[in-house]
C-alpha cells in the first residue's frame, strides 16, 4: 500500500519547457551564440541547472566552462519562472485527490527557492507536505538520500512510496532508494524508450491516469 506519493517538479508536475528553453537562448545571446530549439533545450533538461547550461553551450559550440555562464542563466530564468509555466491539465485535480488518503512531496534538481516560487505562484504549495530541492544537503537526483529523507520524515518506509517522474533520472532514484517509480509519458523528459526497464516501473499518459495505479500497489 503507497502511503507517500514523492512527484518531480519539471515535466511531471509542471510544464516549464518554454520558460526553460528562453531562459537558456537568452544566456546564448548574451554570449554571441546561437539558440538552440526548445525542443533541443528541452531534450537537455533533468540534472539540475548546471548541467544543463553545460549540456546547452556545448551544443551550440560555446566553451561548457564559460565563467559565470550559471550565474547569468540563473538571471535570466528567475526572471521569467512563471512566463509560461503551468501545471500539466488535469494534475492539480488529481493532487486533491491523492492528498485526501495520501502524503504527497515534491523532489527536483531545481534549487528550493525557484521551486517554492513556482509551487505558490501556481497555488499548489499548500497540496505538498514536504519539499526537497536540489540544493540541499542530500544532493540532486539520482542521489538517492533526498527521496530516502522524504521517506523518513513522513514515517513511512520505501516500499509504501511512490516516486512520479518522467526521466531516466527518476528511475534510477527510486531503483537506488528502494521505492516504486511511475513514469509520466507526458513529461518532456521522458525519451529513453524501454532501455533499462525490468517489468516493475508503471507508466501514465496523463494525471488522471495516477490514483489507479497508486490504488493497484498493493
Amino acid at each position: 500500500m503507497i502511503d507517500l506519493v514523492v512527484f518531480d517538479l519539471d515535466g511531471t508536475l509542471v510544464d516549464s519547457h518554454r520558460d526553460l528553453a528562453e531562459a537558456t537562448n537568452a544566456l546564448l545571446t548574451d554570449l554571441g551564440a546561437s539558440t538552440l530549439s526548445h525542443d533541443v533545450v528541452t531534450s537537455l533538461v533533468g540534472e539540475g541547472a548546471a548541467v544543463l547550461v553545460k549540456r546547452a553551450l556545448s551544443s551550440a559550440g560555446v566553451d561548457p566552462d564559460t565563467p559565470s555562464a550559471l550565474e547569468r542563466f540563473l538571471l535570466h530564468y528567475n526572471a521569467r519562472l512563471l512566463d509560461t509555466t503551468r501545471p500539466y491539465p488535469g494534475m492539480v485535480d488529481t493532487l486533491n485527490g491523492l492528498r485526501a488518503r495520501h502524503r504527497l512531496a515534491v523532489l527536483t534538481n531545481k534549487p528550493e527557492r525557484p521551486t517554492m516560487q513556482i509551487l505558490k505562484g501556481l497555488d499548489m504549495d499548500s497540496l505538498f507536505s514536504d519539499v526537497i530541492g536540489g540544493d540541499s544537503p542530500h544532493g540532486r537526483k539520482p542521489d538517492p538520500a533526498g527521496l530516502l529523507d522524504l521517506v523518513a520524515r513522513a514515517g513511512v518506509t520505501p516500499a509504501e512510496t511512490l516516486l512520479v517522474g518522467d526521466s531516466p533520472v527518476d528511475l534510477a532514484t527510486a531503483r537506488r532508494a528502494g521505492t516504486h517509480i511511475c513514469l509520466a509519458r507526458y513529461g518532456f523528459g521522458y525519451r529513453f524508450g524501454g532501455n533499462g526497464f525490468r517489468g516493475d516501473e508503471h507508466f501514465i499518459d496523463g494525471p488522471a491516469e495516477l490514483p489507479v495505479i497508486v490504488d493497484a500497489i498493493g
